[in-house]
């Protein structure tokens, strides 16, 4: 897949699953019922135990592209070249890492790269990286996003944290391409409760699509 496919795949689904877990077999399965209710991007980050062999299997699951698999929690270039021979179509930070976006364009792979204020917004733009991850999104709320987007119209955000069943919504009619969500989604993982897990991302991915309807 070329990068400009992985980021059409990511603003077409406009939900990244973010995928952290107690073990490799509990995120394979949440993974699973993610794309059972319908997102299939899925983000497996760096902190889930043997991360690497999870995309590695995922990468094997759905040979045919079914989802679309990225690395998170990436800190560093070194992390993130590991994550891509594993099979990783994209790379998502919390921090704004240059050598991480140089990397990225090299390769030919989608990165989303964090910030949190507007002047990092604007390095992570003059950077070259495919995305800007607005973090924690819980610390701004959608009015920001409003804001940023008056002088910056060009920025495409992808807000992480804070992004819920209620809320999302009006991320997406403020202007966010698409959202990251992780613990909202995932609740049901260490119950066992994979069906939830499959059914609130059903929630998620309506919302998204009646907001974009609606913007």
């Amino acid at each position: 897949m070329n990068k400009f496919e992985t980021a059409k795949r990511i603003i077409d689904c406009g939900v990244v699953a973010i995928i952290r877990a107690e073990s490799p077999q509990q995120a394979l399965k949440v993974a699973e019922a993610a794309k059972a209710g319908g997102i299939d991007v899925i983000e497996i980050t760096m902190t889930v135990p043997d991360a690497l062999s999870v995309i590695k299997e995922l990468r094997k699951v759905y040979a045919n592209d079914e989802i679309v698999i990225g690395a998170g929690t990436v800190l560093d270039a070194g992390t993130a070249r590991a994550a891509m021979l594993a099979g990783a179509e994209f790379i998502v930070s919390p921090n704004f890492d240059r050598e991480i976006v140089r990397l990225c364009n090299l390769y030919r792979k989608v990165t989303m790269q964090g910030a949190m204020s507007v002047t990092e917004i604007v390095d992570v733009l003059e950077s070259g990286a495919d995305f800007v991850k607005l973090f924690p999104g819980s610390a701004f709320g959608p009015s920001f996003v409003k804001a940023v987007l008056a002088p910056l119209p060009q920025a495409p955000l992808v807000p992480t944290g804070g992004v819920s069943l209620e809320n999302v919504g009006e991320w997406i009619k403020a202007g966010c391409l698409a959202v990251g969500v992780g613990g909202e989604l995932t609740k049901g993982a260490s119950s066992g409760d994979f069906s939830r897990i499959e059914e609130t991302a059903r929630k998620f991915i309506e919302a998204v699509r009646q907001a974009k309807k609606q913007s």
